[in-house]
């Protein structure tokens, strides 16, 4: 694995730039002008022990789907440019998260073979100003663009807040797990990924 991976992404409706360390502390500097979401990847920067700095301008005055959207695909970007070979890491994890009245299960496969699944409901329009609507999207984005395989289920609960946030800390505790280095190889009987 890399270091350090330093990132930006700049578009018509976005400004992303920040830092991303695999083998960090969980430490964060994360301010993305949407409020929750700042605290869900706070929580998932510390769940993961990946360090994040990470700083959006995104056209708020419109709606978040666009700030949200790109962060994910910065990220996601970002997580698969800092796995470097991925020689060595354990590859798959799960982990069941529970949050109060909350459980979630996130299962990972870091496969090269992007892919999401997820299955949940959410009976709230917004949390802050975070559109509800925008978790599932925002972990396909961050998938597709990590080239990683990720099904998520909100096994049961009723707080959309703790329903959004134990699949935040649940994906971290994932691939805090599926990154650790356990060996030598590449994990897979191709020899690649």
């Amino acid at each position: 694995m890399k270091k350090k991976t330093d990132f930006h992404r700049k578009t018509k409706e976005t400004d992303i730039q920040g830092s991303l360390i695999l083998a960090g502390k969980g430490l964060s500097d994360i301010q993305t002008g949407i409020g929750f979401l700042d605290h869900m990847l706070e929580i998932w920067s510390f769940h993961s022990g990946f360090d994040v700095r990470l700083t959006c301008k995104g056209d708020l005055q419109v709606c978040a789907h666009h700030s949200i959207e790109d962060i994910a695909i910065a990220l996601g970007a970002a997580f698969l440019d800092a796995l470097g070979d991925h020689k060595g890491i354990t590859r798959y994890a799960t982990v069941f998260l529970p949050m109060d009245e909350t459980l979630t299960r996130t299962v990972v496969d870091i496969s090269g073979r992007p892919f999401h699944v997820f299955k949940g409901s959410f009976g709230t329009e917004k949390i802050g100003d975070f559109p509800v609507e925008m978790t599932a999207h925002f972990f396909s984005s961050f998938a597709l663009n990590a080239k990683l395989t990720l099904h998520q289920e909100i096994l049961y609960g009723d707080n959309d807040h703790h329903r959004v946030e134990s699949l935040f800390k649940g994906l971290g505790r994932a691939l805090a797990q599926a990154v650790s280095v356990t060996s030598d190889k590449v994990p897979s009987s191709k020899g690649v990924l």
